[in-house]
């Protein structure tokens, strides 16, 4: 622009300026013809594909969402068809920007290691009110494969048979688990800094055939494959979850693990957890038979007077002559079922919400009055005339009878 009045003041003509400066002379002319150096005028925006679900970005943003991957899930289910290119330009400004901190990373051998942790995790019902449920995460070291199971309980007895259903997923148990401190595991530490361990846990690992190994205190990310897992979790399969009830939401939990977690290139390892899972079970221990698990999928409870198990924030009813006796008390998923021993005494419908009243048909036959008791509906089954299902115990019989790996 300085060249082009330069250019004017030494008496050049119009057209010997445009043929200088490679303009065209109507350029020229509106240049010397302004009082001030010419702007271009703003161009409208062009429209995005992303426009009209801005607002329901927005609104996640609004929730702490920001991983563009969960968001890009969700648009396409509403008829987004662009591409994660311009959402993730979206997004950008919105993120929160965190500081990587540097650390060493320890490789496993195939088969060798698992690590465990649990998460907290956090939803509102129909009503407004907040609760809480608990993620069991594993996740095999070297396949990175991953196992999720949400319950409502963060104790040892939950712990373990989270722990059985994990390896029943896997398809084996590997040499040694990685935890952190958690008092499920370790009670605490002695003077010289030896595990007093949680005795429940150990007799557990004794049993199945694995070795505990534990996190230096403090030092949480040395075991930094399960601490990403469950913070994937959170990030990919938690914003999006959409469940009625707790099996609900452990049928998507397990659908996801399957389908996105283990179906996804892994950032570290650039393969498929499901492909590297196939080479890594060989490697795994054997399952164990059902005499060696029976012990450690069931729970004592004694029998309320009114003839009810408490269990997992519901009631279960079994024969009224059982009132005030100790029983053990299964779950198998989807079933709550009552033993004495090697006598089953009622099998449930598993509760789909806490609080409520399962009663056994029958349960107050030959008791004096029990005719006037008020009638509830039979959300039992008697065992004597139904054939109930085995789910996972059958998982572990047939491979152990199909011998070591």
């Amino acid at each position: 622009m300085k060249q082009l009045y330069e250019l004017h003041g030494e008496g050049q003509s119009i057209r010997s300026i445009a043929k200088t400066l490679g303009v065209s002379r109507n350029s020229v002319r509106k240049y010397l013809r302004s009082p001030q150096v010419p702007r271009a005028k703003p161009r409208a925006p062009r429209p995005s594909k992303l426009d009209p679900h801005k607002a329901h970005v927005q609104q996640r943003l609004d929730d702490g969402l920001d991983n563009c991957v969960v968001l890009l899930r969700e648009l396409r289910g509403k008829g987004y068809s662009g591409g994660i290119t311009i959402l993730k330009e979206y997004v950008h400004p919105y993120r929160r920007r965190k500081q990587p901190q540097a650390t060493v990373r320890f490789e496993t051998e195939i088969g060798e290691q698992a690590q465990v942790d649990w998460g907290s995790f956090t939803y509102l019902t129909p009503d407004g009110e907040r609760q809480r449920v608990w993620a069991f995460v594993m996740v095999l070291s070297w396949s990175r494969a991953i196992y999720v199971e949400f319950v409502r309980r963060a104790d040892a007895a939950t712990f373990i048979r989270c722990h059985i259903n994990a390896f029943g997923h896997f398809g084996g148990i590997p040499k040694r688990c990685l935890y952190d401190n958690a008092k499920v595991v370790v009670l605490g530490r002695e003077a010289g800094g030896q595990p007093q361990w949680n005795p429940l846990f150990l007799d557990f690992a004794l049993r199945i055939g694995f070795d505990i190994k534990l996190c230096r205190p403090y030092r949480a990310q040395t075991k930094g494959k399960v601490e990403s897992g469950v913070k994937y979790v959170r990030r990919n399969f938690w914003p999006g979850a959409r469940f009625t009830h707790d099996t609900d939401l452990n049928r998507h939990a397990l659908l996801w693990c399957e389908t996105v977690a283990d179906q996804r290139v892994h950032g570290t390892t650039r393969q498929r957890p499901k492909e590297m899972l196939e080479l890594e079970r060989p490697h795994l221990l054997s399952l164990p038979g059902k005499d060696r698990l029976t012990p450690f999928l069931r729970e004592e409870r004694k029998v309320g007077r009114d003839g009810f198990v408490r269990w997992d924030g519901s009631a279960y009813g079994v024969p009224w002559s059982w009132a005030g006796k100790t029983v053990q008390v299964a779950s198998s998923g989807e079933t709550v079922e009552v033993w004495s021993g090697d006598l089953r005494l009622a099998v449930h419908p598993r509760s789909d919400r806490p609080g409520r009243r399962l009663t056994l048909p029958g349960q107050w036959q030959g008791l004096h009055g029990a005719e006037d008791r008020p009638r509830k509906e039979a959300l039992a089954v008697q065992v004597s005339t139904v054939e109930v299902q085995r789910r996972s115990l059958e998982v572990y019989e047939m491979a152990a009878a199909g011998g070591a790996r």
